[in-house]
C-alpha cells in the first residue's frame, strides 16, 4: 500500500479514477515500479490487475487499474510481465457492502482462465476490507501460483 486514503489522497484517487486524469496514472505506476524495483523478492513476477466488473468498461469507457498495469507494462522496460488471468462475471459494486457481504459478493464472480504465473503481485487501485485481494489469491493459488503478493495504491 502506498498512500492512506484520507485528505488530499482521497482527493487524488478520485481526480484519477473519477476524473479520469491519465498522467496519475503515469505518477502511480511509476511508483509501482519503484517498490517492485527496491524488492528483490518480486525479482521475476508478474503483475496480476484485479479485473473490472463485467460491463464496467463499456459503460464508462475505461478502468483505472488496467490503465495503471498498461503505464507498469510501458515503463518497466520488459521486466515486469503483465498477466491478465482472472476474469470477474457480472456483481454487485463493492462499495457500501461489509466485508462478509463482499466476500460473499465476489464468491464464484472471479475466475482464471489461461497460465497462472507461479509468483504474482496482484494489483488493484484501493483496498478497504481485503475482499477482492484475498479472493484474487485465492483464485490464483487454486490455479498454481506458489506465492501471491498484493499492492494497492490506497489503504482505507
Amino acid at each position: 500500500m502506498l498512500f492512506p486514503y484520507t485528505g488530499k489522497y482521497r482527493k487524488i484517487l478520485s481526480a484519477y479514477k473519477f476524473g479520469k486524469n491519465l498522467a496519475l496514472g503515469k505518477f502511480f505506476a511509476d511508483k509501482v515500479l519503484e517498490l517492485i524495483n527496491e524488492n528483490p523478492e518480486l525479482e521475476n513476477i508478474s503483475v496480476v490487475p484485479v479485473p473490472p466488473r463485467a460491463g464496467k468498461i463499456k459503460k464508462i469507457g475505461w478502468d483505472q487499474v488496467e490503465y495503471l498495469v498498461r503505464q507498469i507494462e510501458k515503463n518497466g522496460n520488459g521486466k515486469i510481465k503483465i498477466c491478465r488471468c482472472l476474469k470477474r462475471r457480472k456483481s454487485k459494486v463493492q462499495k457500501k457492502l461489509s466485508r462478509t457481504e463482499r466476500l460473499r459478493n465476489l464468491k464464484g464472480r472471479i475466475y482464471h482462465y489461461g497460465d497462472i504465473p507461479k509468483t504474482a503481485v496482484v494489483i488493484d487501485d484501493i483496498i478497504t476490507t481485503g475482499s477482492t485481494l484475498e479472493v484474487c489469491s485465492s483464485i490464483l493459488k487454486e490455479g498454481g501460483a506458489k506465492k501471491v503478493y498484493g499492492l494497492c495504491l490506497f489503504y482505507d
